[in-house]
């Protein structure tokens, strides 16, 4: 199959473990230290993306459970990360391979300047012949552990580092069909693995796991890299992957990758808000791919700035695609429906609410 054999090419991977793996198997870390040290001598770059903190944090800090409240979260996570770098240090070391720490938050990658300082760092890693460990900087980021997820955290660094392959490791052989059986490849995601993932919606633990997996398959194959969900319980399946064999779910990457900035724009940026079109102007914006006018415009949603992320709405309330925003909301609630020639002269300067080159299209679930 072709696009197996893609795989075999591929120079720069982001593996991404989670803790139920991590909780479950113990020598998981030596099997990764191993697989990373095969790829490494085939001269192929990896970034690792790690749960686990807080599983281990709670268990150093005695705790029976799995606390609830956000400040116990927080101080597992702080207790959890040195230990679980500690396991990552001395499996790596033996397997003659040199690890960093790397913890970020979405407010990281959500500023341009930061973000590209982390790409720098990762870079300047990789070219040292280390191996970044990533997480999400649980200790002090609040919303990362109410809703952080490492699964799209891999999905983000993809573009980061220029990966040409993301491998999700779960705790199943990859998406599985409504017969119970692997599904080896999907090419269009809204017709090969949503209509398997809404089947088993709520049907039991794991579902939403490989929800998020396929999410994150999704938003990786837009940067242009591959994704394959596998299994971590198997013994050499990151090796496997790499060498084209059908083992997990490989998700084909997009021929035409999504540019970097556009790609933060869609997956990166939070909306803070929505412009809805009218029927010419989500035409003009999804076949022809036109800057958003204020005449385009029939309603403002939201409390965005100038510069914000933004939903770009068609008439019917389905989201076509996002962009940067030119103006307030306040702004751009005052000149909807206007033309060109009708602005006032203090609105001169907002003749564009939205760029062409600041918007991104057809990148939303189906």
């Amino acid at each position: 199959m072709a696009e197996r054999k893609a795989l075999t090419r591929a120079k720069r991977v982001v593996i991404k473990v989670g803790s139920r793996t991590l909780a479950s198997d113990p020598s998981v870390y030596d099997r990764l230290a191993r697989a990373v040290g095969t790829l490494h001598r085939e001269e192929r770059s990896v970034v690792l993306v790690s749960s686990g903190a807080i599983a281990l944090g709670v268990r150093r800090l005695g705790w029976k459970a799995r606390p609830r409240e956000m400040a116990r979260l927080q101080a597992a996570a702080a207790a959890g990360q040195s230990a679980l770098m500690l396991l990552y240090e001395q499996a790596f070391q033996t397997a003659g391979l040199t690890v960093a720490q790397v913890l970020l938050t979405h407010a990281d990658l959500a500023d341009r300047v930061r973000g590209n300082n982390a790409r720098a760092a990762m870079q300047a890693l990789l070219e040292a012949g280390a191996v970044p460990i990533l997480n999400e900087n649980d200790s002090v980021s609040v919303e990362e552990i109410k809703f952080g997820d490492n699964d799209q955290l891999a999905a983000l660094v993809a573009p980061l580092v220029d990966a040409d392959l993301v491998i999700l490791l779960s705790d199943v052989e990859g998406l599985l069909g409504s017969d119970g059986k692997r599904i080896p490849i999907v090419r269009d995601v809204a017709k090969d693995a949503l209509p398997h993932i809404r089947q088993h919606a709520g049907s039991g633990v794991g579902t939403g796991g490989m929800a998020s997996k396929v999410e994150a398959a999704r938003r990786a194959t837009f940067s242009g890299a591959h994704a394959v969900v596998a299994d971590a319980r198997q013994a050499g399946v990151i090796e496997a992957v790499l060498h084209g064999e059908d083992v997990g779910t490989l998700f084909v990457g997009r021929a035409t990758r999504l540019p970097a900035k556009k790609s933060w724009i869609a997956f990166t940026l939070r909306p803070r808000g929505a412009l809805l079109l009218d029927a010419g102007a989500a035409h003009a914006v999804q076949a022809l791919g036109k800057s958003i006018l204020p005449v385009g415009v029939i309603g403002v949603r939201g409390d965005f700035r100038e510069g914000d992320a933004v939903r770009l709405m068609a008439p019917d309330g389905i989201e076509i695609g996002r962009g940067l925003v030119r103006c307030a909301a306040a702004d751009a609630a005052r000149i909807a429906g206007l033309r060109a020639r009708e602005l006032p002269p203090a609105d001169a300067g907002h003749a564009v609410l939205v760029h062409r080159d600041d918007l991104v299209v057809g990148v939303n679930p189906a």
